[in-house]
């Protein structure tokens, strides 16, 4: 079982999540399973994906998450903000009992800096210099 869970999307992701909904719309899941679409879509499933691709030597489903983390801690974004973005639970158990904050508008606009980032790479053909790297400003 997956608890409910919120995830702010960048413009670009919600174009994507709607080109999807063509397809699984008669489905409760946006990503269903090949074989019960009542199940959300295998990790295996998109690993075989990433394989295809050519990168599965180099890349995992998970992985993708770690790279996100990385960085957006090195843009600079708080701790806080990325770790409800991956759904992950504070390590501190006093603090995570008491601090339900969400940090959806904060998160919304570091996922669309994160989207804008990413199209600029795909749209540029000089080499990657990471002071282009667009940094938080609190």
């Amino acid at each position: 079982d997956v608890p409910d869970y919120l995830v702010p999307l960048s413009s670009q992701a919600v174009e994507v999540v709607k080109a999807i909904q063509v397809f699984t719309r008669q489905y409760d899941l946006l990503l269903p399973g090949r074989n019960d679409p009542s199940k959300v879509l295998s990790e295996n499933t998109l690993n075989t994906a990433i394989r295809r691709m050519g990168y599965g030597e180099k890349l995992t489903g998970h992985g993708i998450r770690g790279t996100l983390s990385t960085a957006l801690y090195e843009m600079g974004y708080p701790s806080p903000w990325i770790e409800a973005q991956l759904s992950h639970a504070d390590d501190n158990k006093v603090r995570g009992a008491y601090n339900h904050a969400l940090y959806v508008d904060q998160r919304r606009d570091m996922m669309q800096r994160w989207a804008d980032y990413l199209d600029h790479l795909a749209a540029t053909t000089t080499p990657f210099d990471s002071r282009s790297i667009p940094r938080h400003r609190p």
